[in-house]
């Protein structure tokens, strides 16, 4: 095992047992919570993006906390990927939703947001459990693709409220491959591709 990985696993692991221990402090979720080693040897990002990407989901989550009406009016879960910030979950106000949004988008290293707040109340803990189940049956799924050179692990899934998020540095024919095979996954409301395209020897 070479240094730079190694110092990527010890600062995941660190990251994720912060996450752990601010789990009660705050309503928002991380939408990376580690690297698996699997994941981090066949990612096509750069070792330093895969950091920077860990690196602006924690600092999101101290601008959340450190915001009183955002932490007690909202229910945000943040996922960051190649640079690009998925921000999900439920407002109070629309207001309180364009906050998250603009304190998120100034952080260190965030290329883009993409806003997919809804104003609403916050789902419940049986909702969350469903879109975790169903973000689960869609990773099996991608898992059965027999594409060449495809790898389920370079395709992150974030499900919230029955919408079905795709992110990831992929092919044309990966992305849609990918998309078709999670649409019929029960409890699937809506597929969302949110890929950036991805060309071998580039």
């Amino acid at each position: 095992m070479n240094r730079t990985y190694s110092k990527l696993i010890i600062l995941a692991s660190a990251m994720l047992a912060f996450a752990f221990s601010a789990a009660g402090c705050a309503p928002l979720v991380v939408g990376g919570a580690a690297v698996a080693g699997a994941s981090a040897i066949h990612d096509r990002r750069p070792t330093q993006t895969i950091l920077d990407d860990r690196q602006i989901e924690f600092a999101a989550t101290q601008a959340i906390f450190q915001d009183r009406d955002l932490s007690r009016g909202a229910r945000l879960v943040v996922t960051s990927y190649n640079r690009t910030v998925l921000i999900t979950g439920q407002a109070e106000s629309a207001e309180l939703a364009r906050r998250a949004g603009n304190r998120i988008s100034r952080l260190p290293k965030v290329a883009r947001v993409i806003d997919e707040v809804r104003v609403g109340p916050r789902i419940g803990m049986s909702r969350q459990s469903e879109d975790a189940y169903i973000a689960s049956r869609a990773k099996l799924e991608l898992a059965g693709i027999g594409l060449p050179d495809f790898d389920p692990t370079r395709v992150k899934i974030v499900v919230e409220d029955g919408d079905l998020y795709l992110l990831g540095l992929v092919t044309p024919r990966e992305a849609d491959l990918a998309a078709e095979r999670v649409r019929y996954v029960p409890g699937v409301r809506k597929v969302v591709k949110l890929f950036e395209y991805w060309t071998p020897n580039a």
